[in-house]
């Protein structure tokens, strides 16, 4: 009896996820659209789900070299198309509807809630044009400050190790002044993780930003129920660490703004205009200070609100920026040349007082560095891929995506396309310095591209701008350690550390 009960369980379980299929692979088959085998249920899981975040790359390419430029895979129930297609690329990134992350960003909604990044609709439209302030030029000058600052407290904590011998993986130490300047600048309060890594709310948003992207590859953690019965130790580790970030954070809000209301009784409280010659008082500089003083519709952001962006600046400003400079260190140190030039260019344009704070004004005249940090992202985009999701059919061309699946745009090989990047696995700034290079709009896409496109691009830029100039100063990079072994992940990674050596220079 049990053994009839379980056979015809299996047989409505395989008739079931037929039914559920059958739509999407028919509209594939018919668009073209091949991919790993899937087997009933499980789809391409087991295969995909234990590659490991070091062969998801390898993995990926693969696919690509023997299915072309898109791809298809089933992982339990879930739909997802890969593609490294620009003709894919411009229809969903120029769309205004298809705004719906793909289903991989559920690992990250129990940290960030319905932030920028995640949200859609109304809420992401109003909430986006408020973050437009937070990225104003007198704004950004402010920032400057910061930056510098934090520059400098990393050039000191590098100093013991600059004998030209010791092997240092940059990301460890980049990471901790990104965090730096991330947490003035978004809440306004110093931190001091450069000085204190074990400050409980840099350990917890260390932790969290680990866990939760590598759980996408793991098929025992891949489901919130599964993940909290195979590893309940690690599951309670996440729950506490994302618990203590948010309450630091509210309660860095609930400081700022019961600071602010005092203000307002007393009458010392002046709202923030960028149209003021004040507008560097340094009170009003963090971007909690500009959705603290944001109304949508006439009602004021609540807590909740503030909470949830400041969180999802957080996350956005901190890995994505320390990959990117860590990788561009990495990769000035294995070229010598490239880093005599930069040398030069900031000798030129700082002057030789390393001391001297610099200005947002220098920092955008250091062109050289600038296409640096876009070859950089040219090979290592910090952020590989990123993902949309279709609730209906959707029409690119001769191909149709069937509706309920996730669209998976690889950055990471399409920027590697010879076709549009001639001999692309070397590494060449030059190719950025004619800004009148023929170029698809589409081809080159470190901050994404239409309405979802990175608002703080120009703030990442001036970061990686001060914390690269600022050790290129001090030290000159040696091309000591392992080579890179890329991990494909929400931001890209390596297994074996972004590893240079340095030396002071005189």
């Amino acid at each position: 009896m049990w053994l009839t009960l379980l056979v015809g369980a299996v047989i409505l379980l395989l008739i079931w996820d037929f039914a559920r299929k059958r739509h999407s692979y028919a509209a594939l088959a018919k668009s073209g659209i091949t991919g790993p085998t899937s087997l009933p249920v499980l789809g391409c899981g087991l295969e995909a789900l234990h590659l490991g975040a070091e062969n998801l790359i390898d993995y990926v390419d693969a696919c690509f070299a023997k299915y072309g430029k898109t791809f298809r895979m089933w992982i339990l129930n879930e739909s997802l198309v890969y593609t490294m297609d620009l003709q894919h690329f411009e229809a969903i990134l120029s769309s205004t509807t298809l705004l719906e992350k793909g289903q991989l960003y559920q690992f990250l909604r129990p940290f960030l809630s319905d932030g920028l990044l995640l949200s859609v609709g109304r809420k992401w439209h109003t909430r986006r044009k408020i973050f437009t302030n937070a990225f104003h030029f007198k704004i950004l000058e402010h920032y400057i400050e910061i930056m510098d600052k934090q520059s400098g407290v990393l050039v000191e904590k590098l100093q013991p190790f600059a004998d030209g011998e010791h092997v240092v993986d940059m990301l460890k130490y980049v990471s901790l002044a990104a965090l730096d300047v991330i947490t003035e600048t978004a809440m306004g309060v110093q931190v001091n993780a450069q000085s204190d890594p074990d400050f409980p709310y840099i350990k917890a948003l260390k932790s969290v930003v680990y866990i939760q992207p590598d759980r996408m590859l793991k098929f025992s953690q891949r489901y919130e129920w599964l993940f909290r019965l195979t590893a309940p130790l690690l599951h309670r580790k996440l729950v506490s660490d994302i618990r203590i970030m948010h309450d630091f954070t509210d309660k860095v809000i609930r400081e700022r703004r019961s600071t602010v209301e005092r203000a307002l009784t007393d009458g010392s409280y002046r709202p923030l205009s960028l149209g003021d010659a004040e507008i560097g008082s340094k009170s009003q500089m963090a971007l909690l200070d500009i959705l603290l003083q944001a109304s949508i519709e006439g009602s004021p952001l609540s807590d909740a609100d503030i909470r949830e962006e400041v969180d999802t600046f957080m996350f956005e400003g901190d890995d994505t920026t320390s990959s990117g400079v860590s990788h561009a260190l990495y990769s000035i140190a294995r070229h010598p040349s490239v880093q005599a030039k930069l040398y030069a260019e900031l000798q030129q344009v700082l002057g030789n007082d390393r001391t001297k704070p610099v200005t947002q004004a220098q920092l955008q005249q250091l062109k050289y560095l600038e296409c640096v940090i876009k070859e950089t992202m040219r090979l290592y985009p910090p952020v590989p891929a990123i993902g949309r999701y279709t609730s209906k059919d959707l029409q690119i061309g001769d191909q149709t995506i069937p509706a309920n699946t996730s669209i998976y745009l690889v950055f990471y090989f399409a920027h590697r396309d010879p076709r549009h990047f001639p001999d692309p696995l070397r590494f060449k700034p030059e190719r950025f310095l004619d800004d009148n290079e023929e170029r698809q709009t589409f081809t080159y896409l470190p901050f994404s591209a239409g309405p979802k496109n990175c608002i703080g691009q120009k703030f990442a830029m001036l970061e990686m701008k001060a914390l690269i100039s600022k050790i290129l100063r001090y030290y000159e990079l040696l091309p000591k350690g392992p080579d890179l072994q890329p991990m494909m992940n929400f931001i890209l990674r390596s297994s074996t550390g972004m590893c240079v050596a340095m030396k002071p220079r005189k």
